[in-house]
């Protein structure tokens, strides 16, 4: 049986719903989600396989004109992705396109540099009162030609998804399978379980709290008897945000910790016994020896 195998790349401004977009193309929640902009920050591999397709996607950071130091590095995985994919997939929220400022400069840019096919994904289409307003939109994008397939969908309650693997699966060359089918991602257990614990700081808190902080996993402890044991470290950039993510009487950090060991849990699998601390690395954000540590 010939197979096929290859890339795709998923990209798009913040908050468009692109690990929205993967979770539901896998089935499983393998990219953490938030209502804020900004939530992924890293390249996540996720695999999707059938019978004879192999598709393996990268989900990315949001499109952004960098500000500091890590939004450069985010910036980084969605180029490296781009040069490593097979085609991409641009998601835009269709409840915020306008058409006079579509594509954005950053967005026209990459899309004049990418050479390969490319999809775009309308997302949303569930708040549209009538679906039928969608038509014009998809008439213009084709007319236009910038893109090869257009598909309106909503990521969250997977309308559609069918047809976005299907015209995914169009542009997907020949190839064994690249990695073993019951495979899901290859990235370490100790990478998902951080972001499960950063994903409740950006449920727990507002504006500044979420985008200040990194989580890092200290140790991981398999055990054959009894919790997994599992130590992070919460980085912030100030003593006052220490103060704050700590909460009064260590209510705050108590609330984190049990909302991620819930998810870390049903993640593994296991009974995990998870501590967290909360650290000060001033202005880590803009200090590439601390970014390369955290793997930016």
């Amino acid at each position: 049986m010939k197979t096929k195998a290859g890339y795709a790349v998923i990209i798009g401004k913040p908050n468009a719903g692109k690990s929205t977009l993967l979770n539901g193309l896998l089935d499983y929640k393998l990219s953490i989600v938030s209502p804020k902009p900004q939530t992924t920050r890293k390249r996540v591999l996720g695999i999707y396989n059938n019978d004879d397709t192999q598709i393996i996607f990268f989900d990315t950071p949001g499109l952004l004109k960098p500000k500091y130091e890590m939004q450069r590095s985010m910036m980084n995985f969605v180029n490296s992705s781009l040069d490593d994919a097979d085609l991409m997939v641009y998601i835009q929220d269709i409840a915020k396109l306008e058409l006079d400022k579509f594509p954005d400069p950053i967005s026209k840019q990459i899309f004049e540099n990418f050479k390969k096919p490319k999809i775009l994904i309308l997302n949303k289409i569930d708040l549209k009162k009538d679906v039928k307003e969608t038509l014009p939109l998809i008439k213009k994008f084709y007319d236009e030609g910038t893109f090869d397939q257009i598909v309106p969908i909503s990521a969250k309650s997977k309308e559609n998804l069918d047809n976005v693997i299907k015209a995914i699966s169009q542009y997907i060359p020949e190839n064994p399978f690249y990695y073993d089918p019951e495979l899901l991602s290859t990235e370490p257990q100790r990478f998902f379980v951080s972001e499960l614990i950063r994903e409740q700081i950006f449920f727990s808190f507002k504006e500044e709290i979420p985008y200040s902080t990194e989580v890092s996993i200290l140790e991981f402890k398999e055990r054959e008897k009894g919790k997994w044991y599992i130590h992070a470290e919460i980085i912030v950039e100030r003593d006052n945000q220490k103060k704050i993510l700590i909460g009064k009487g260590g209510a705050m950090i108590k609330n984190i910790g049990q909302y991620a060991r819930k998810e870390i849990e049903e993640l593994l699998g296991m009974d995990v016994y998870l501590e967290i601390f909360v650290k000060v690395r001033k202005d880590w954000r803009n200090n590439k020896s601390h970014l390369r540590s955290f793997g930016y």
